[in-house]
């Protein structure tokens, strides 16, 4: 027999999802009390009546202590005014683990060949609405532990899963080689398909994780496109790293010759000579190893071009050099060339028609008389400076 007042709480763990209270056909004075993270629900007759979160609660009831052995007589002492209490635990459930109980086989979307894999993780869950589990899954069960619900579930799973990681793969082009750095998407997707499934029951897939995809290695056709997968790659990776070589070693060659070009142009302009002056030079070095220096004529040699680096190189060609100049500049005309570009000019030009540069006429030397053939400081007769 009921006692006048009774105290009805949840006496569960956190494991534990739906709990009934063992005390039933309780006294209208009966307190409820719902701790946080819970709801209970209120059933009369068999009916889900009233659901209560946390709180304390007084429950009505049709039985009254005072009346109730009186009204049970009919019934053989049973009250006609069932009534009892169901507490639903929403703590969330972690660490729950899942697997394939079969290879799912699947058309590889990249190769274009049959594979089957397997899959494994973890997942969480939480009760999400209370009424729609009791009345779904639960029913007239007194318990419903997590490994009940995965039991209930594992055919859910095994069943659509399979049929989601193969619709997945092909429809976001997933390679099998490079699955496992897609991980992060592949359980995202697999778990917002997943959870409709779970909703229906009034469960909510919090997490889902695929930590493991086992892969058909050792199957002799697995190992081919594999070998040619990474083949191919490896190809690319080595022509590319051949490709960089090659533009390291131009830009090197490049900068080489633009230091270079800076080199010798600076060289001239500290020594104070041109570019032009500077093939003299080579000429006149030339001709300094001839033994015989009448053979200027036969060497092919330009006279004005000896003339304008006579004086500058006399100590290579030696006085027999400037006497011969002296002797050619009577009998021949002299050859005038741009200071800038080294062009050559035609004789009394102003300006440069290869460069554009404007050329100076103080074309005599005001000590001996010489007849300037080009630009320079000092007279290559005398040595005087040049106005």
């Amino acid at each position: 027999m009921a006692n006048f007042a009774e105290i009805i709480k949840y006496e569960g763990d956190n494991s534990t999802l739906v709990w009934k209270h063992p005390c039933e056909d309780f006294n209208t004075t009966t307190q409820l009390i719902v701790h946080e993270s819970q709801e209970a629900i209120f059933l009369v007759n068999g009916q889900a009546l009233d659901l209560f979160e946390a709180g304390r609660y007084t429950l009505e009831t049709a039985n009254l202590p005072l009346l109730k052995k009186f009204m049970n007589i009919s019934t053989n002492g049973e009250t006609p005014f069932h009534c009892e209490v169901y507490f639903i635990n929403k703590v969330e459930q972690m660490s729950i683990h899942w697997g394939t109980d079969s290879r799912v086989q699947y058309l590889e979307p990249i190769y274009k060949f049959p594979l089957s894999i397997g899959a494994s993780g973890e997942m969480s869950i939480s009760v999400s609405d209370s009424r729609k589990l009791l009345i779904n899954l639960v029913g007239t069960e007194k318990y419903l532990g997590q490994k009940q619900l995965i039991s209930f579930f594992r055919a859910i799973l095994m069943s659509k899963i399979k049929t989601y990681i193969a619709q997945i793969m092909k429809s976001d082009s997933i390679n099998i080689f490079e699955i496992d750095e897609n991980l992060d998407k592949f359980s995202s997707d697999l778990k917002n398909k997943l959870r409709p499934d779970f909703a229906e029951y009034g469960i909510d897939l919090r997490k889902f994780w695929v930590s493991t995809v086992i892969k058909p290695d050792g199957d002799i056709q697995y190992e081919k496109f594999k070998e040619l997968h990474f083949r191919q790659y490896a190809d690319i990776t080595e022509a590319k790293l051949k490709q960089n070589i090659d533009i390291i070693n131009q830009e090197t060659e490049a900068r080489k010759m633009v230091i270079e070009s800076e080199g010798i142009a600076k060289k001239r302009k500290i020594e104070g000579y041109t570019y032009h002056q500077e093939r003299g030079f080579d000429v006149a070095e030339k001709i300094a190893d001839n033994e015989a220096v009448g053979q200027f004529a036969n060497m092919g040699v330009g006279l004005g071009t000896m003339a304008g680096v006579g004086g500058v190189v006399g100590g290579i060609v030696g006085s027999s050099v400037n006497g011969a100049f002296d002797n050619i500049n009577n009998n021949t005309t002299s050859e005038m060339y741009c200071d800038n570009c080294g062009a050559k000019v035609i004789n009394g030009a102003v300006f440069c028609d290869n460069c554009g540069v404007r050329l100076v006429n103080n074309d005599t030397c005001k000590n001996c008389g010489y007849k300037f053939i080009k630009e320079s400081k000092f007279c290559p007769k005398c040595g005087t400076r040049r106005e």
